[in-house]
């Protein structure tokens, strides 16, 4: 399992608008090839700032299946026009848990 971490951080004032565009672009994850749900993060300190968690079953269903798909290209119609800067993405896979 591979978690995709976008630091994305929109144009102050537009906070309200980016989320209710993230809320909408839910099923594009949901049905995405080995899309295994996501979650919106918002900074406490920093609130334009947020950090979108993506869970994949492989790093290629996000970077190849995803990106290469006419869903990724309507979620950035959704989400694009709100972004101060390009998101900053990492991925990473779990190695310890506390559970």
């Amino acid at each position: 399992m591979i978690t995709e971490i976008a630091q994305i951080d929109v144009k102050p004032g537009t906070e309200k608008d980016f989320e209710a565009a993230v809320a909408k672009a839910r099923p594009l994850f949901l049905r995405a090839k080995g899309g295994k749900g996501f979650e919106l993060h918002k900074s406490i300190e920093k609130p334009s700032r947020y950090r979108l968690m993506a869970k994949w079953e492989t790093l290629e269903n996000h970077t190849v299946d995803f990106r290469g798909s006419e869903d990724f290209t309507a979620w950035r119609g959704l989400v694009g026009q709100y972004f101060a800067a390009p998101p900053e993405v990492e991925h990473t896979e779990t190695v310890v848990t506390s559970g």
